[in-house]
């Protein structure tokens, strides 16, 4: 009787627990057929994250009482085609591994996201690796998500640096969300160099975003600065959706600056209509480089459709073609083309979520 008692409060002990708190496994596989184009070379391969970036994360929350909570998030990129990890940035500077998002061979790192947060009525703390501020609003005024051959211009030809999509050692607090529509977030993030280095404030940085969401539109205005030696490189970007019920129409500008050198320019314009069981997906981008020279400057349009079979498998397939002036001589899909010459890619792939 004794035993019995004691195995039903440790059930209770563990109930409670679970009430309390909660971990959840959570993932994308997305395998794509890509296929480029240019006037160099043309490339055929498989590859992903075509339409959804590939992954595998484990996240948590923790009920503190009080109306506090603390979380996690560890979220990993995954190249499933030949089964690498994606590579990950220590020190948001090209000397800390591969600039995120770009290259691999690192293994399995949690390079998406890594962060503890403490969350309140006072909104949220968040410390690690994570987005940057200034990266949003390219990736959510996009149809394309930044994913796959018919990402916008503003980022594939974007000036920003390594700090461009996501940011390590970082500092972030978020806005709590019951502000009627608006939203902000703000974040420091360090590139930890010795105090007596010449380079001491590489990778340090100062980003900010402020938004309004309510009904059908959404707009937002971002800002950054991260501090480089051989120049500081200053962002912002503007973007905006509105949702007619029958289509989503978006847009988006962007500039980067590094200080004493070339001035990067941009915008994007799209929507996203929905059609029966599957969306359209439509985007013009372009991204100029004003430098004392040529002003290199790249136009791409992309089309693409997404058929979904279910909330958590979809078939997709985009077309982009990119146009290059003055110099410029963006490629698509690992195809090389020359200065001033076209390049087309092809994304035909399928995407499931867990």
């Amino acid at each position: 009787m004794k035993k019995s008692l004691v195995a039903l409060a440790a059930l209770a002990v563990v109930g409670a627990a679970s009430a309390q708190s909660s971990v959840t496994l959570f993932g994308v596989v997305d395998a794509t057929y890509a296929y480029g184009s240019g006037s160099v070379s043309n490339k055929s391969q498989l590859t992903n994250s075509g339409y959804n970036s590939s992954r595998l994360g484990f996240r948590g929350v923790e009920d503190l009482g009080g109306g506090l909570s603390a979380s996690f998030w560890l979220e990993a990129g995954l190249a499933n085609d030949d089964g690498r990890g994606a590579a990950t940035n220590t020190n948001n500077q090209a000397t800390g591994g591969a600039v995120a998002g770009i290259g691999g061979g690192q293994g399995l790192t949690f390079n998406r996201r890594s962060t503890v947060s403490l969350n309140g009525g006072f909104g949220e703390v968040r410390l690690g690796r994570d987005y940057t501020p200034q990266f949003w609003n390219l990736t959510v005024f996009d149809p394309f998500g930044t994913n796959g051959v018919g990402t916008t211009q503003t980022l594939n030809s974007s000036l920003g640096g390594p700090t461009t999509v996501r940011a390590s050692n970082a500092i972030g607090y978020f806005l709590p969300g019951n502000l009627g529509g608006f939203y902000g977030q703000a974040q420091y993030y360090l590139g930890e160099n010795a105090s007596n280095a010449a380079n001491k404030k590489d990778g340090n940085g100062l980003a900010a975003r402020v938004g309004y969401a309510n009904g059908p539109i959404n707009v937002a205005l971002a800002a950054s600065q991260t501090k480089f030696l051989t120049g500081n490189i200053k962002a912002w970007n503007l973007g905006g959706q509105y949702d007619l019920g029958v289509a989503k129409i978006m847009a988006h500008y962007n500039q980067d600056k590094i200080s004493g050198g070339a001035d990067g320019k941009g915008f994007l314009i799209g929507g996203l209509v929905p059609v029966g069981a599957g969306e359209i997906r439509l985007a013009y981008s372009t991204y100029k480089i004003d430098t004392a020279g040529a002003d290199p400057r790249s136009n791409k349009l992309a089309l693409g459709y997404v058929h979904n079979l279910s909330k958590r498998t979809a078939l997709y397939a985009t077309y982009a073609h990119v146009n290059n002036k003055n110099g410029a001589a963006q490629s698509l899909n690992g195809s090389v083309t020359g200065a001033n010459d076209n390049s087309n890619g092809y994304d035909f792939g399928i995407k499931h979520s867990f």
